[in-house]
């Protein structure tokens, strides 16, 4: 591949707001495409104002899912207003993509099996609260509403704790990376048929699909899992532990690993303990496991820990915070942290190279109609 914007050439419209269709925009993008970000004129995404911090007129949050896109100002209530939406789709749009509420854009005329009908070769992409049919189809979901309802949350934190929450907008993005995969299987089908169509997903169908493992499980044995901070229900040792100056992330994650892990502790009589020779044996004694191991890691420094676990290649981690993670060797050797040419504004680009190469921050997320003249001429 020669290019880091394999998507170059395709035009997206997207009606998005606050993070989900804006993420899935930003992806399409960064890819290539030509992604025109539509907005209320009045206030525009409600996302600008979520800060601060903020910076170049914008929250830094707004300025994180919308770059990569042009901007302009569509009045839904305006028939002027839509009449000109509804051209730029039907004359220049390989997809549009919207999250607003479901059936929002019908009244409009702008409903997807309406644009769908009149422009064949459309691909629509419905991104909703709950899924397009069902009893909550109408309800409106945001990304801690859907943390909480497909499960996640009652995964989250530790047993006889209040519950939390992922802070990252996990449900959200991944909405937002399911639209793009199903706008991309559209496109590619679009390309053998020539034909477009709708394709639908949804923040709770994105909550269920990260709770897949923990489904699964479930439908076999009917057991609600406890919560084990940052342990899991099926692996032990898999979890965070104390060291003398703050906490690492330990994942021996099979029963090599764990007895490698009892030699670098110099306790190698756990690995041949009956209750901890095997990790179902492990999970089945994780109260008698756990204590042992914790005042063990409690000995030595992060660092002391880190250099013995990595010599016997056992996977492990310190706990970083964001200064941490900014100023980290690796992070600085990837490169995913972009900035903004003469600007103080730094994002984290895409998570892909194309040979060897990741898209450039080439583009800032537009100011509010930034890009009327141009496109709505």
């Amino acid at each position: 591949m020669s290019s880091t914007t394999p998507l170059s050439g395709l035009v997206v419209v997207e009606i998005g707001h606050s993070i989900a269709a804006p993420y899935a925009g930003m992806i399409l993008g960064e890819l290539g495409a030509e992604v025109i970000k539509v907005e209320n004129p009045k206030s525009g995404d409600a996302c600008r104002g979520w800060g601060p911090p903020f910076l170049e007129g914008a929250a830094t949050c707004f300025h994180a899912v919308n770059r990569a896109k042009y901007g302009i100002t569509i009045d839904l209530t305006d028939p002027g207003d839509v009449a000109r939406l509804r051209a730029l789709i039907l004359e220049r749009a390989d997809a549009v993509l919207h999250n607003l509420k479901l059936g929002a854009l019908d009244k409009y005329g702008l409903g997807g099996a309406a644009m769908v009908e009149a422009k064949p070769s459309l691909v629509w992409c419905n991104l909703g609260a709950f899924g397009a049919v069902g009893p909550l189809r109408d309800k409106p979901g945001y990304d801690p509403m859907m943390q909480a309802y497909s499960g996640l949350m009652s995964l989250l934190g530790e047993d006889g704790r209040p519950p939390v929450r992922v802070p990252a907008s996990i449900v959200d993005m991944g909405a937002g990376m399911w639209s793009v995969i199903g706008i991309l299987a559209a496109l590619q089908e679009r390309g053998r048929t020539g034909k477009g169509g709708i394709v639908e997903t949804s923040l709770y169908e994105t909550g269920l699909a990260w709770m897949s493992i923990y489904l699964a499980g479930f439908l076999a044995n009917r057991e609600i899992p406890a919560r084990h901070g940052s342990g899991v229900d099926m692996i032990v040792p898999y979890q965070a532990f104390a060291a003398a100056d703050g906490y690492m992330m330990v994942a021996a994650g099979n029963d090599n690993l764990f007895r490698r892990l009892c030699t670098v502790l110099d306790r190698p009589g756990l690995a041949e303990d009956p209750r901890f020779r095997s990790n179902k044996d492990r999970v089945a004694h994780r109260q008698e496991l756990v204590p042992i191991l914790s005042k063990i890691f409690a000995s030595k420094k992060r660092a002391e820990w880190a250099a013995m676990l990595e010599a016997a290649g056992i996977p492990n981690g310190l706990i970083n915070t964001l200064d941490q993670v900014v100023a980290d060797a690796q992070t600085e050797a990837l490169g995913i942290i972009q900035r903004k040419p003469g600007s103080e504004l730094g994002l984290v680009g895409l998570p892909l190279s194309f040979d060897g190469q990741r898209p450039p921050f080439t583009k800032a997320a537009p100011a509010l109609g930034e890009d009327n003249g141009s496109v709505l001429r």
